[in-house]
């Protein structure tokens, strides 16, 4: 029986073929790029991988997810089907079992494992990365990037996207950079996908067929054309009162009394905005509970619940009420009663025991797993969240509710991407749970029909690369290989590669070539006579190919490569790096400071490095680092206005020193033409160094004004960089640099973290 025939035998329904494809592509030894529409059975191909990895003597298999819950998530699936010994989980701030044959880990952790060296690696089999999608993430994406780059070959890649438009494309790439690879799409969604609108009076199909019955495609629903006219909205009634205005317009145009403007066409009155209570009980009414309602403002999402509570909104059973209450009791044993009394707890499992919940990044993290799962065994009914839940977290529900087709992007209102409709709906009607799924549009005034149906029959968005030099990224690659091989590796970029594609082929045909040469003069030393001078002869013809490509490739390059020349010219400046030579002779080499800029990453990397170098947070203690650390990692809200507070001490003087050194690291990346970054800032300084002090949650959050979960969330990140400043001064040590001075900071940095890692933090640093 072969691997795939025995793993068909134990899961629960027949392979679909785009699966069995993917499987037998992997079993012959490749890589697979799985593009598919969320819930259609994608990670059965990841789990494919782990079972042929448990077959081969010492193979590994490491399970990358985007974010933390979702790596948590995937954590205990796997323990639940293998056991706990057989696996690990690794997310930046959690580290269990990390040697275990399957781990899971955030790709973050393993970029850095990769740039490391990490022995890790060794015997790898497989890479899943989850979500592959991600690597067009603005902030994010080039982490996937690196991964694909930088993994040991031997590894094979199970790549799994949403259905993006361009998979063809990216899966080139991906061939093109790693070698065998394979596209696997499947445009088909196993569980069907029903649009509707909910209007005041009814909930409505979007789409019908010729007999006027609810479908998948076809064609808009004569009776919302109706209402869009009735309501003022931009269709029927509307566009003909408009077109009529030059020959019955001019009764109307005096009306002024009866709410009509004294000019022009009428005003007619605006639909009133559905309750969310409303849109509760027509969930429950029509059948399609359990639901996520998508509200695009944490806020909102708990208002949702209090307006739910308030009308008196009870989606539960006496017995169900009974189990929530069980589970909520498990999962809070340990916590303090003071700090549930501050977290509103009594009001959240008012919520829970009605059915009803909210799903944000505000909330406390041990509350949403709970809302989690709650909401699998459909106990709770209705879950009011942002977008943030559509990032693949299992919570199958029958139908996805959208408030409203715009949403702030932090600076104005724009309407909701193709991608983005096309990921939030997604998440109804999940395979095995449900036999269809289905879409609601909450309806208002502003709905466009017709955009709402161009969203709704677009399932596919394309994939664009967001992939940059840094100068942690500069560092690392000029540590394993040389200025030219480094420039090369980066035109290999799947940015590169849909800048010019020309260009990634010649670079990937250049890397070949340089192995072919390295072979040559092997050769050339071990033969004799004319043996020798043949294999001389050869490789002086290679060497000649060789740089004629590269000059090819030099004159198309763009500026993937430029930025990295940049980005060392910078780094060169500071003494990071140092250059020898010119031209052809150019030599790079890293210089002991760029040991502790290696282990260093974010976009504050060389701010970071610069501080620990030049000793500017000289003289403070545990609290203040952690503190100054939460500045260099607090991404500011758009709230986040005026001067705020600040922990007293030496703090203010280092900080203002910090601030002297991204001034003058703003400048430089400016004279070397490279993106620049905002400075510091302390919004939650005052906070950290509260709680790192021994402050109680009330405090703390008095403090700082944050949520529990911002809090806890950028506690996170501040441990995150605690535990980096940690690593780079002991690499620092290594390197035989101020041995004396790093040891220290390092012991400092680790007791900052002890102080922080307390309380909700320690209780949520597994979420």
């Amino acid at each position: 029986m072969t691997a795939l025939e025995h793993f068909e035998s134990r899961v629960k329904f027949p392979l679909d073929e785009f699966q069995r494809t993917a499987c037998r592509q992997l079993e012959a030894g490749r890589s697979v790029l799985v593009a598919a529409p969320t819930g259609s059975g994608k990670t059965v191909v990841a789990e494919f991988a782990v079972t042929l990895a448990r077959r081969e003597r010492n193979a590994r298999v490491f399970y990358t997810t985007p974010i933390k819950a979702l790596s948590n998530q995937k954590f205990h699936e796997l323990c639940d089907e293998y056991g706990e010994d057989e696996v690990g989980l690794l997310t930046g701030d959690v580290n269990v079992r990390g040697d275990a044959p399957i781990v899971v880990m955030t790709t973050e952790v393993l970029r850095n494992m990769i740039y490391a060296d990490s022995d890790a690696l060794t015997d790898l089999a497989f890479v899943v990365l989850d979500e592959v999608h991600f690597l067009g993430d603005k902030f994010r994406g080039a982490v996937w990037e690196e991964i694909i780059l930088h993994l040991p070959e031997h590894v094979r890649i199970v790549a799994l996207s949403a259905t993006v438009s361009n998979a063809e494309e990216f899966g080139d790439w991906m061939h093109t950079v790693r070698g065998d690879t394979d596209v696997i799409l499947a445009e088909h969604r196993p569980v069907p996908l029903y649009q509707h609108v909910l209007t005041p009076k009814a909930l409505l199909p979007l789409i019908i067929d010729g007999e006027g019955e609810l479908a998948v495609r076809g064609r808009i629903n004569p009776e919302l054309r109706r209402l869009d006219g009735s309501a003022g909205g931009r269709g029927g009634d509307a566009r003909r009162d408009h077109r009529d205005g030059g020959r019955n317009g001019g009764a109307r145009a005096h009306r002024g009394r009866n709410g009509r403007s004294r000019g022009g066409p009428p005003q007619r009155k605006r639909t009133e905005r559905i309750s969310r209570a409303d849109i509760a009980r027509g969930l429950e009414e029509t059948g399609l509970l359990p639901a996520i309602v998508f509200v695009f403002s944490r806020n909102g999402c708990d208002q949702a619940v209090r307006q739910c509570l308030f009308s008196g909104v009870r989606l539960t059973s006496q017995e169900e009420r009974r189990e929530i209450r069980a589970v909520v009791d498990r999962e809070l044993t340990g916590m303090k009663d003071e700090d549930l009394r501050v977290l509103g707890v009594s009001e959240w499992i008012a919520g829970l025991e009605h059915g009803v919940a909210a799903h944000h990044a505000g909330m406390l993290p041990v509350f949403k797993s709970v809302v989690e799962a709650l909401f699998q065994r459909r106990l709770v009914k209705l879950v009011f969240a942002t977008e943030t839940l559509a990032l693949g977290i299992n919570m199958p529900a029958k139908a996805v509710v959208i408030e409203r087709l715009d949403k702030f992007n932090g600076e104005q209102r724009v309407p909701l991407s193709s991608g983005e409709f096309t990921q939030l709906t997604g998440r109804a009607g999940r395979r095995g749970i449900d036999p269809e799924g289905h879409a609601v549009v909450v309806w208002s005034d502003a709905v466009d029909l017709e955009a709402l149906a161009q969203l709704a029959s677009t399932r596919s968005f394309p994939v664009w690369s967001s992939f940059r030099p840094t100068a942690n990224m500069a560092v690392n690659l000029l540590e394993r290989m040389d200025l030219a091989t480094a420039r090369e590796t980066l035109e290999l970029s799947f940015a590169q590669f849909q800048a010019d594609r020309a260009v990634v082929d010649e670079a990937h045909e250049l890397r070949a070539e340089q192995e072919s040469l390295a072979g040559y003069e092997a050769a050339v030393e071990r033969a004799r006579g004319s043996d020798r001078k043949r294999w001389e002869d050869r490789t002086r013809k290679l060497k000649r190919r060789i740089e004629r490509r590269r000059r090819q490739i030099a004159s198309r390059t763009g500026t993937v490569a430029r930025t990295f020349e940049h980005v060392v010219d910078a780094l060169t400046e500071l003494e990071y790096l140092a250059v020898t030579g010119t031209g052809d002779r150019t030599r790079v080499t890293v210089l002991p400071w760029g040991a502790v800029l290696r282990r260093i990453y974010g976009d504050r990397d060389l701010l970071i490095a610069e501080c620990v170098r030049r000793d500017v947070w000289a003289g403070i203690d545990a609290a203040g680092l952690a503190a100054l650390c939460c500045a260099l990692t607090y991404e500011p809200r758009r709230d986040d206005d005026g001067d705020p507070r600040v922990p007293g001490g030496v703090f203010p003087r280092v900080f203002e020193a910090t601030l002297d050194v991204w001034v003058e690291i703003d400048d430089l990346a400016a004279s070397h033409r490279l993106p620049q970054t905002e400075p510091p800032h302390p919004g939650l300084a005052l906070a950290m160094h509260a709680w790192a002090t021994g402050s109680s949650l009330e405090r703390v959050l008095e403090i700082s004004w944050a949520s529990a979960g911002d809090f806890v969330r950028w506690s996170k990140q501040t441990i995150d960089l605690l535990d980096q400043l940690a690593q780079a001064s002991e690499a620092g040590v290594a390197a035989e640099l101020e041995i004396e001075r790093l040891r220290a900071f390092a012991k400092l940095a680790r007791d900052a973290k002890r102080l922080i890692l307390r309380g909700i933090v320690e209780a949520s640093s597994g979420s």
